[in-house]
């Protein structure tokens, strides 16, 4: 049985819920067109279907996983309050004891491409994968890949936020993401408390948000959990030096001035700043991705920003995909999904999130 501090707080949130439901429902739907809640909660079903549910309501809203209660026989309570803000999920889960695996043969029934980030705000959990363990206490975090087997065990009562965000997006905004799952971040210090706050604001304020501020949220959090992760590598022997550092901050500049030309490329780069091709590619080596790859992702997230924005809401897909440089709608199209895991017509109309045939 859940806690009576959980349960107590579990019903509170479902009658508050209702009512915002009831609210939203009222108003247009364009305002809430990149914010989107939902609530699964095992209190709607039969005492005996709980455990069913709960494995169907957990695959619903993450990745296809396996949910085991400590006892055989036994059950799981508890409740999921999700939600989604532009391409990036956020959800609250307050649950009873368990065992979440994500084994090869899910792995293999879909291909789901997601990176998650558990914080845990009450009782303990423990993300395992790639051969470590992380073990959270309140204020901590830690990150997982849903593209190889992981475990979570929760041996009492607990209560989490879950981020969850496509894994391209991710990688390429860090370089070996491997070496950063199930690595505990502590939320008390740093930038990993930073992300904590603004979770905890974001969660009691997403109903509030217009599209084109939740979409710079969503952004806003990406890259405060980059920082965070970063802090894991104190100690990385192939940190640049600070000429490196600053001749790729140069390449990037004179990118993000250029970004909306259609001819931008290593030539003109290396042509700006009188040097060769070579050795921009060489000062770039070190980064997530290659420079090509990297002004591919700086501009698929301006057009992601202005799908956001309800000012470009009467210029099509095509138009703002050109006027960021590009110039082939399909190829465009399919790098969007890649990168963002749906399509630009979906991420205008709200859908953030891919329908998975498999569910």
């Amino acid at each position: 049985m859940l806690g009576s501090a959980l349960r107590g707080g579990l019903l509170q949130r479902c009658s508050v819920l209702d009512l915002a439901s009831q609210r939203i429902a009222a108003l247009p739907a364009q305002r809430y067109a990149l914010t989107m809640s939902r609530l699964l909660s095992t209190t709607q079903v039969d005492p005996n279907d709980r455990l069913s549910y709960w494995i169907d309501a957990v695959c619903d809203t993450y990745v296809q996983l396996d949910c085991d209660a400590p006892v055989d026989g036994g059950s799981i309570e508890g409740e999921i309050r999700l939600d989604t803000l532009s391409t990036l999920e956020l959800s609250l889960v307050t649950a009873s004891a368990q065992h979440v695996k994500r084994t090869p043969a899910k792995i293999a029934r879909a291909s789901e491409d997601y990176f998650l980030v558990s914080i845990q705000t009450a009782g303990q959990g423990t993300v395992l994968q790639d051969g470590r363990s992380a073990l959270l206490r309140p204020g901590d975090f830690a990150l997982y890949d849903s593209t190889r087997p992981y475990d979570l065990v929760f041996e009492g009562d607990f209560q989490q936020y879950v981020l969850m965000l496509p894994g391209p997006a991710l990688r390429s905004q860090l370089r070996d993401t491997q070496t950063l799952t199930a690595r505990p971040v502590s939320g008390r210090r740093g930038a990993g408390h930073l992300m904590i706050g603004m979770i905890q604001s974001l969660a009691s304020d997403i109903d509030t948000l217009e599209p084109a501020s939740a979409a710079a949220v969503a952004q806003s959090v990406e890259h405060i959990l980059v920082a965070g992760l970063c802090s894991l590598r104190d100690q990385d022997p192939r940190s640049v030096s600070h000429l490196t550092a600053f001749h790729r901050e140069q390449i990037k500049s004179f990118v993000r001035e250029r970004l909306r030309d259609p001819q931008l490329g290593v030539a003109q780069i290396a042509a700006h700043l009188r040097t060769s091709p070579s050795t921009v590619h060489r000062v770039f080596a070190g980064e997530p991705c290659s420079i090509t790859d990297w002004i591919w992702a700086q501009r698929l997230d301006g057009v992601k920003r202005d799908l956001s924005d309800p000012a470009f809401a009467a210029r099509s897909v095509s138009e703002l995909a050109f006027s960021w440089g590009f110039n082939d709608a399909a190829h465009f199209s399919r790098a969007f999904r890649a990168r963002f895991g749906c399509t630009p017509s979906d991420l205008r109309a709200g859908a953030a999130r891919p329908h998975h045939p498999e569910r």
